[in-house]
């Protein structure tokens, strides 16, 4: 074999060898996994100090001027700076942000979009705000809300911890005061009769906060700044619009709010003054006089305003009425406070401050009747436990009868702390049955009736539907059980005065500053009820009245004493208008606890008791009625 032939075979036995990496290029590698486990461990100053120090430069890099000079296009050691956000911090899942591999204190740029105003995440809360205010869904009280953001932004860092505690918990107290709900004073006060409410209840009316309108404007705000923040500092234009919207309020305030609280709190003490003086006397009617009944409906959520938000203004109970009053002024939007004003209605109106504390003996509508001869009946289509109603009529109204029992009736529904309520026609027939067989001459009676009142669901379901859409279901049944009442009092023989007013209305639409249901606000489309009068057992002479003057309870005793002292049936035919001349008129002033509306010079301002009044001005144009 020759030296070429073995040359060859050995080649093909043995593998060639591989081929090694320069060490040049080992150095490298080794270099820059040192300086990129330092910079992520000490920051890039503790990388540049090592230099300094004498510490050998890696291979492919040098030093020149006292700095490093990296290889271009070398994407392993390329210095990236920092994507800041809004709030002046790293972006997050951004890797350059985790390592810190600008110097701020050489970049004086990145030190300043560090520092300046940015409210981060709480922008959207500020903008959501405006946008909820320019709906007039709420208010905007631009100090607090101001005081708030500087806040959010002192820069303590020892804090942080507490202050991500702090923000929301402030975030949402600020929420609730710039909102229309009742203060929070009212609400603990309060707490124990919404404990009585059941969870469906309760469900039913959490719902009514939700606004589509609203979720799409938040959406909108929160999309533009989010797009827009992604470019300028919005913290700086929202600030800014705080600070001029503050400063319009503030203007506003001090050219119109005082000359305006000047003179509502001057209107509102002349108001009551003039009512403190004003009272109803009746007078016995002679022996010889007919007798009759006088019944008064007092009918729970019911107004106007719900008539129409349901259509039923055209229902024939409405033509029956000899006298139907259209702007009739309840004064009060909760069934206690209403109750009184009726049972102490032969005196003028009271603040609502003094309605719980004794009046003189003139003021009480029963105790009065029942000087004049009449005998007091008390009958209620409910227990009447709920925010203690019946002990307010016994100790505040003077009511002081036992209800008839309504033992052997069946619930036609369940309230909202399911406790029956029954039919009225079942409850009022039994009523008249009773009366057939009394002695009595004469009988006024107070019948309460809450058939209309939210949250009530009928007998024999469990759940319970949405009660503003069964509300036009229940108020016609109403509506029909009175008139066929009052067909079978005329059928029965019985001569009687029916009075129907009631309470307050149910608030169906709502407004801006309070959602459907709520009342806490005593607004016109809540107070101004619709009030009928009907002699049964007498010919009307001519047309049937409609009073359209401003009037409140005096109207009604002065009506019924018109009617003690003139019977309507002492003749064949008796005259509407023989009972209406001279009619106390009342101006509008409706109270609760702690809030109050008032008319003047054809605009309505309220005020929550701190003597700030404020026009509301949804109401300044004429209320709906028939």
């Amino acid at each position: 074999m020759s030296p070429e032939q073995r040359r060859e075979l050995l080649a093909q036995a043995v593998p060639p060898l591989q081929e090694m990496p320069y060490w040049s290029d080992y150095l490298d590698t080794l270099g820059s996994q040192v300086k990129q486990k330092t910079v992520r461990q000490h920051g890039w100053s503790a990388w540049t100090k090592q230099e300094s120090a004498g510490a050998p430069v890696v291979a492919g890099e040098s030093a020149v001027g006292g700095s490093i000079r990296r290889p271009i296009g070398d994407r392993r050691t390329r210095v990236r700076p920092r994507r800041v956000r809004d709030d002046g911090g790293e972006a997050v899942g951004n890797p350059a942000a985790r390592s810190p591999r600008v110097n701020s204190a050489a970049d004086p740029l990145v030190k300043y979009r560090s520092a300046g105003i940015s409210l981060g995440v709480w922008g959207y809360y500020f903008i959501a705000k405006l946008g909820l205010f320019w709906m007039g869904l709420i208010a905007f009280h631009a100090l607090e809300n101001l005081v708030f953001a500087v806040f959010i932004l002192l820069p303590a860092a020892s804090l942080r911890k507490l202050k991500n505690i702090i923000n929301p918990l402030l975030a949402v107290v600020l929420l609730y005061y710039d909102s229309w709900l009742p203060p929070v004073g009212r609400l603990i006060s309060q707490a124990s009769l919404l404990s009585d409410f059941s969870p469906a209840y309760l469900f039913e009316l959490s719902g009514r906060f939700f606004s589509w309108s609203a979720v799409g404007l938040l959406f909108a705000c929160s999309l533009v700044y989010w797009i827009v923040s992604r470019r300028i500092r919005v913290g700086v234009l929202v600030i800014l619009g705080m600070v001029i919207l503050g400063m319009t309020q503030v203007l506003s305030v001090e050219r119109d709010a005082d000359k305006t609280g000047q003179d509502m709190n001057k209107v509102l003490g002349d108001f009551f003054t003039r009512e403190a003086q004003r009272s109803i006397s009746f007078t016995t009617p002679q022996a010889d006089a007919v007798p009759f009944d006088v019944i008064f409906i007092h009918v729970c959520s019911l107004s106007w305003d719900d008539v129409l938000a349901v259509g039923l203004e055209h229902h024939p109970l409405w033509g029956h009425f000899d006298i139907l009053f259209k702007n009739f002024n309840s004064a009060a939007s909760y069934s206690g406070p209403a109750a009184i004003h009726l049972l102490r209605s032969k005196c003028g109106q009271t603040q609502h401050g003094q309605m719980y504390e004794p009046v003189a003996d003139k003021c009480y509508l029963m105790d009065s009747l029942k000087l004049s001869g009449f005998e007091p009946d008390v009958v209620l289509n409910h227990d009447g436990k709920f925010d203690n109603f019946l002990g307010q009529l016994q100790t505040d109204g003077r009511l002081t009868a036992p209800p008839m029992s309504l033992e052997g009736l069946d619930a036609a529904q369940y309230a909202f702390d399911k406790s029956p309520v029954y039919e009225d026609l079942s409850v009022l027939d039994r009523w008249l049955d009773t009366r057939q067989k009394s002695a009595s001459s004469r009988v006024a009676l107070y019948y309460n009736t809450i058939s209309m009142h939210d949250g009530n669901h009928p007998s024999g379901t469990n759940s319970m539907p949405n009660t503003r859409d069964a509300y036009k279901a229940r108020l016609s049944r109403f509506l029909d059980d009175l008139e066929s009442f009052m067909q079978k009092l005329d059928k029965s023989g019985r001569r009687a005065v029916v009075v129907m007013v009631p309470e307050h209305g149910a608030a169906l639409r709502g407004d801006k500053r309070q959602i459907d249901g709520l009342r806490e606000i005593p607004t016109p489309a809540i107070t101004i009820v619709p009030v009928g009068i009907k002699v049964v057992g007498a010919q009307r002479e001519g047309e049937a009245l409609s009073i359209d003057q401003s009037t409140s309870y005096l109207a009604i005793t002065y009506i019924v004493e018109r009617m003690l002292e003139q019977s309507p049936f002492a003749g064949k035919t008796f005259a509407p208008a023989d009972y209406v001349a001279n009619l106390p008129v009342t101006p509008f002033v409706a109270q609760n606890e702690k809030v109050t509306v008032a008319e003047y010079k054809n605009r309505f301002y309220y005020t929550r008791g701190d003597d700030r009044w404020e026009n509301y001005s949804e109401f300044d144009k004429p209320v709906a009625k028939p």
